[in-house]
């Protein structure tokens, strides 16, 4: 497995520059807001779709000064989704840095959220991103749905696999799916081409996120707490197999379980191993790799290069990481 420091090296100046650029990109000149986004810039995380968004326009054509507003774009709406998201959630944590509305309450945390959302509106309505803009914009109006989905279904536990597979195409691929379409289209690429990066994107983005799945499971020991998606009552692939594959009495007292005592480590040790039990985390890693070949069969409508090398590298990354 190609590490990320390999996998970014055919745009490795690119994002040296974007890193530089992106605290530009939110500094504001009311302190507090400017303390917060500084403190937001030292927490972040991998950069994944950034450099989704390069690979993608440099495998396509050529990385232009739109792909660096497109990926500035993607992070600023990205990072406001997810201070949201953990006001939402009422979370403390976020890639082990406290979260803004831990450390400044609420009520702070969502306008911060705000502010971002409109730092890129403006980038790209500045500068006639129109094509970029609404690719992105699809993508949060997706993700808003597939999180209404899920919380709708988490209610009855009803998640079909079919279902399960549209919450997660909106909630996490879609934004993988955006991040390659933005790069696709920023490099001048023809609308048949940026389409074909798009469901490279989802493709990857479904598989990225039935790892996570796993991860839930203990499948690899990367310091997740066990269980914490059943915790949530998140009706996640392992588990919906697990449920199919069980006779009408024993798929009903699993589903009290998530239901009403998921908050009892022992009752969560139980789910897990009755998961492990019925292949449920086979049969995901099955259909994990199976999306990722998909998507890697997608990539066939570029060149060969570096970028797509690397491209294609990431997806095996995303299905092999280990956190």
């Amino acid at each position: 497995m190609s590490s990320i420091q390999e996998i970014r090296r055919p745009v490795e100046a690119e994002l040296k520059r974007f890193e530089k650029q992106f605290p530009e990109l939110i500094r504001s000149k009311v302190f507090i807001l400017d303390t917060i986004t500084s403190y937001i810039v030292k927490s972040k995380g991998k950069q994944i779709r950034p450099l989704f968004v390069f690979l993608s326009a440099a495998a396509a054509g050529n990385i232009t000064e739109a792909s660096h507003r497109g990926a500035g774009l993607i992070e600023l709406l990205h990072t406001a989704t997810l201070i949201h998201d953990d006001v939402v959630d009422d979370s403390n944590y976020r890639r082990g840095f406290f979260s803004i509305n831990a450390l400044w309450k609420n009520k702070v945390a969502v306008l911060v959220g705000d502010y971002l959302l409109s730092r890129g509106l403006l980038l790209s309505v500045e500068n006639n991103d129109f094509g970029l803009l609404k690719i992105v914009s699809e993508a949060v109006r997706e993700m808003s749905e597939g999180e209404l989905l899920q919380i709708e279904k988490a209610r009855r536990l009803d998640i079909t696999e079919e279902v399960y597979y549209n919450i997660i195409r909106q909630k996490t691929a879609s934004l993988i799916a955006a991040c390659c379409a933005v790069g696709s289209a920023s490099a001048g690429a023809s609308p048949e081409i940026v389409a074909e990066m798009k469901q490279f994107g989802s493709l990857a983005g479904t598989a990225f996120q039935i790892k996570d799945d796993l991860f839930d499971f203990g499948s690899e020991d990367v310091g997740k707490p066990l269980g914490i998606d059943i915790k949530e009552k998140k009706m996640t692939l392992p588990l919906i197999y697990a449920l199919n594959e069980s006779g009408w009495m024993e798929k009903r007292r699993i589903i009290r379980m998530v239901k009403n005592e998921a908050d009892q480590p022992e009752k969560v040790r139980e789910i897990v191993e009755f998961v492990r039990n019925k292949g449920g985390l086979e049969y995901a890693s099955g259909k994990m790799q199976e999306f990722a070949a998909e998507a890697l069969s997608r990539l066939s409508c570029i060149p060969d290069s570096p970028a797509k090398e690397s491209l294609a590298a990431l997806v095996d990354f995303s299905i092999r990481r280990k956190n």
